[in-house]
């Protein structure tokens, strides 16, 4: 196990928890959080801890699976808030903590049709 893998557990648990204390000390003080889906930046420790403090609603995580290798892990975490359920992709980097998080919501949609005989819906 990289430590890289042990502070993205101590980050998403430290999350769940609301323990922004430890949640900030598993970041970089230089940390950069992006989304590319909303083109959006953030840059620095202390506006990504207020950036999650912040964040509206009743949420919760799961990690479903987690990937690391030295240097990077890449986590597939299940998102509740409120009703809702969602799934995001995180890729961290790092070393004993995060420096960089690049996260990935992927929206549900309906596939294209005419490979309906290769895939099996469910």
């Amino acid at each position: 196990m990289t430590d890289l893998r042990k502070t993205v557990e101590r980050f998403w648990a430290a999350a769940e928890a609301r323990d922004w204390s430890t949640f900030a000390d598993t970041l970089a003080e230089d940390v950069v959080y992006t989304l590319p889906q909303t083109r959006e930046r953030i840059t620095g420790r202390e506006r990504y801890v207020e950036f999650n403090r912040e964040y509206p609603g009743d949420w919760h995580l799961r990690i479903e699976r987690m990937v690391a290798e030295p240097g990077q892990v890449v986590s597939w975490v299940h998102f509740t808030v409120g009703l809702e359920e969602m799934y995001g992709i995180s890729f961290f980097t790092g070393e004993d903590r995060i420096t960089s998080i690049s996260d990935f919501w992927p929206e549900p949609y309906e596939p294209p049709a005419g490979r309906d005989h290769l895939t099996e819906r469910y």
